[in-house]
């Protein structure tokens, strides 16, 4: 063990402050020969990135054992540099985006597959990973919905802990494992009309009730790290958010792990002109627990200065350093530098038949059965089948965040059919692009005469992986002209018409819902979304997914969300009517809710029974679901659990899921599914942001939000 201590006093100001410091690896990859470029615009010199503590984006293993090998012969007191990367949804065998996940409902698919990634990502040079990513989201314009497990603080909390759990493992040393960072703190998903990096203006108990839990549970979990936002949470940017900073995080939940800005955040502060000066952002950023700044270099540049004028303690500047030393120790990082990393930049554990078999399990599990008239499955037996459309033979589909994964390594939707279908005819057709401004119909001619000879049509449609993700905000989320186009002449010509629909966001297919018999969409399924694509359509899969963030009828309905407040004055969809909540256009509701998702079995929820229609504050609820698979197809069920407070002295939820379990059921197999319900599950934040519960009468149900099928009345005494 390293005497973390002594190391600290044998420090100068300057040594402890590259400690403070993350740089993008190009800065020590390109600059070697002399001080231009980079290291100028930084203000640094050669000497300064001896002392520099943290690293991210380096692309190949091999360049992270260069860079620590320089930096430890550099270094005068040899401390090892920790290497962060954004391991979202794979590093090189990749999975389904995080929004995907949120719609398995099952947290063993997420430990898996979160387990495998940090095997492959330590092959591949990473530390820490920059995830789990639990912004709460309710908007889906914004492109960094993908990131996040969803519209319920619940599952984001729920999913959000098992990944921390599964990437740290119970020992850090552990080569299998890494240190995670929760991010971004906080509520970063409320950005406003969905615009990346635009403010947030929410109430506190908004902000509690909703965005806050799951950060709360993963450090619950016992996350490393936390990364705060880029943006101004009711005016106050999260990087000066004193409340934010210390009162929540420190003082209310104790965390005393590392917090890192997000890219160039401490820089931002001059943009968000809270001030015009690089040293009193410093200052601000500093003095309000921001341990590293990433990439910007306001630290390493004026905080011996602000030392010196007694503006910053050099006490708190150890407390800080010291924090980063001992992740480092946790890490096992003075032992062992390099910590399992790949020097040949081809690792044996990169996508093994083992990950390729997690992916594509997890694949099936998230994709959504939207909508069934009985197309789906098609039979094995087909003869021809015209796979038609943009996303039918492209490996781009994978997804935004993919880290180290290659398009050109992911199974295809025709590769996936024609390992499944080897004696089948399988006519590709393209039959159109899927860029928004894509006019080109040239293709149209030979995707319908395809389709006329079929046994099976395959439309495979979708917004391009690059349309979501940071930065890429979008006005209209409405899947294509062109495509919609397309569809209706194939379904023209045959009705044995299934839709597989990709994308990192929900999508407005109110038209397509109307055109075609039957769509399952797959998210950005990852390196095996082809083959589990293929699994699915042609029922050696049972469809299970559930949604998790509500697809919208128009664009205009967002932000849309099932666990709104009571909307009064509610009236009937259309024009002309006078003083009422409505849309001119179309009903008020999602087009698929949160929780909605079909199967090829059919499950009937035949009754709830709750143990006891009373119950004191030290009092459980036992709650019996029985569920019946009616068909002779064995299928998983994802059981969920709603609350209503009826009466309250705050504006509550219509719907409000407070406990889900995913099952297995046999065909034909009846089960009877307990939750226990306590006051706790009851709370909420009243209007003195205190969590309270209030006596009164509470409504139980399941089903899923906008079809809850069976409500009893339980009574909290108090």
């Amino acid at each position: 063990m390293t005497d973390l201590k002594k190391l600290l006093s044998q420090m100068t100001v300057k040594e402890k402050l590259g400690q403070l410091t993350q740089l993008n690896a190009r800065v020590f990859i390109d600059t070697q020969a002399d001080i231009t470029g980079p290291l100028l615009n930084l203000k640094l010199t050669k000497e300064d990135l001896t002392t520099v503590g943290s690293v991210l984006n380096y692309w190949k293993p091999s360049e992270m054992v260069a860079i620590q090998r320089q930096h430890l012969k550099d270094d005068r007191n040899k401390i090892p540099m920790v290497f962060m990367m954004d391991v979202i949804h794979g590093y090189r065998t990749i999975f389904p985006l995080p929004l995907a996940l949120g719609c398995s409902f099952n947290t063993d698919v997420v430990t898996e597959c979160t387990k495998m990634a940090a095997r492959e990502a330590v092959a591949g040079g990473v530390q820490v990973t920059f995830t789990p990513m639990v912004d709460y989201v309710r908007d889906a314009r914004w492109g960094r919905v993908m990131e996040s497990c969803g519209e319920d603080a619940l599952l984001n909390s729920t999913m959000g802990a098992a990944q921390v759990k599964a990437f740290q493992g119970d020992d850090l040393r552990n080569k299998e494992n890494i240190a995670a960072c929760v991010k971004h703190f906080a509520a970063y998903g409320g950005a406003d009309t969905g615009l990346d990096y635009s403010p947030v203006d929410i109430s506190e108990h908004t902000l509690r009730e909703h965005y806050l839990p799951a950060y709360k549970a993963c450090i619950d979990a016992g996350v490393e790290m936390l990364m705060t936002s880029y943006t101004a949470v009711n005016g106050v940017p999260s990087n000066a958010n004193e409340w934010l900073m210390k009162k929540i995080l420190k003082d209310e939940w104790g965390f005393s792990g590392v917090v890192i800005s997000d890219y160039s955040a401490v820089k931002d502060l001059v943009e968000h002109a809270i001030t015009p000066s690089e040293k009193e952002a410093a200052e601000i950023a500093f003095n309000n627990g921001v341990d590293i700044e990433m990439v910007s270099t306001f630290y390493m540049s004026h905080i011996e200065e602000l030392i010196a004028e007694g503006k910053i303690s050099e006490e708190k500047l150890d407390e800080a350093v010291l924090r980063v030393l001992e992740l480092k120790e946790k890490l096992g990082l003075f032992e062992d530098p390099y910590r399992g990393a790949c020097e040949t930049d081809d690792s044996e554990v990169w996508l093994t038949e083992e990950n390729r078999d997690i992916a594509r399990r997890a694949a099936e599990e998230c994709a959504i059965l939207l909508k069934n008239d009985g197309t789906l499955p098609f039979s094995k037996d087909v003869k021809k089948v015209a796979l038609i459309g943009p996303f039918a033979d492209t490996g781009d589909i994978i997804g935004f965040w993919a880290c180290s994964g290659r398009p050109s390594e992911s199974i295809t939707v025709k590769e996936g059919l024609r390992r499944l279908l080897p004696g089948a005819e399988i006519i590709v057709e393209k039959g159109c692009g899927y860029e928004f401004n894509d006019t080109d119909k040239s293709g149209f001619a030979a995707a319908v005469e395809a389709a006329k000879g079929a046994d099976a049509v395959i439309l495979c449609l979708g917004e391009p992986q690059d349309y979501s993700g940071e930065g890429n905000s979008r006005v209209d989320i409405s899947l294509h002209k062109i495509q919609l186009e397309l569809a209706r002449e194939i379904v023209a010509v045959n009705k044995n018409t299934a839709a597989l629909t990709f994308s990192g966001r929900p999508l407005v297919l109110s038209e397509l819902d109307e055109t075609v018999p039957a769509i399952l969409h797959m998210w950005f399924p990852g390196t095996e979304g082809g083959n589990a694509a293929a699994n699915l359509l042609f029922g050696e899969v049972n469809p299970s997914g559930k949604v998790s963030m509500s697809f919208p009828r128009a664009t205009g309905q967002c932000p849309i969300y099932y666990n709104r407040t009571k909307v009064i004055r509610q009236g009937p969809t259309g024009p002309h009517t006078k003083n009422v909540a409505s849309f001119i256009e179309c009903d008020m509701t999602p087009l698929y809710s949160f929780g909605h998702g079909l199967s090829y079995s059919s499950f009937k929820y035949e009754s709830l029974e709750l143990s006891s229609d009373k119950m004191g504050v030290d009092d459980k609820v036992t709650v019996k679901i029985t569920v019946h698979n009616e068909s002779d197809v064995p299928g998983k069920e994802t059981v969920m659990l709603y609350m209503r407070d009826v009466f309250a002295s705050n504006a509550r939820p219509m719907q409000q899921l407070i406990a889900f379990k995913k099952l297995h059921f046999e065909a034909g197999e009846r089960r009877t599914v307990e939750f226990t319900v306590d006051e706790p599950m009851l709370r909420f934040w009243g209007n003195d942001h205190k969590k309270i519960s209030e006596a009164g009468e509470f409504e139980i149900s399941t089903g899923y939000a906008d079809h809850l099928i069976h409500t009893k009345s339980l009574w909290l005494e108090k």
